[in-house]
């Protein structure tokens, strides 16, 4: 099994893992030793950026306010943990937005 390191950036570690799964790399690009940051690759990282933001707010408000701590025995647990999660969030945005809507 090909471990990733965890990290924000590109390596020739999390490229191969990527390819390894089928799935296309939305990793941010580093800027040159040196050099400034090509105007094509800054561009690349903040589409990235905003898309990365919109899940860590979720993730945040799930372990700050939900209190979400996973930590059960077994991917099956995690992953019913995680949908409940899931589920009770998106409940908390529609309440939220139907109230918004109904005050006008």
């Amino acid at each position: 099994m090909l471990t990733v390191p965890d990290t924000a950036y590109r390596s020739q570690a999390n490229e191969k893992w990527l390819k390894a799964q089928g799935r296309v790399s939305r990793i941010h690009r580093r800027k040159p030793k040196g050099r400034p940051m090509p105007e094509h690759v800054r561009r690349g990282n903040a589409t990235k950026s905003k898309v990365r933001a919109r899940v860590e707010h979720v993730f945040a408000h799930q372990k700050a306010k939900m209190g979400l701590f996973i930590r059960t025995i077994g991917i099956a647990r995690a992953e019913a943990k995680i949908t409940l999660a899931n589920l009770a969030f998106n409940m908390h945005r529609l309440i939220f937005h139907e109230t918004r809507a109904a005050e006008g």
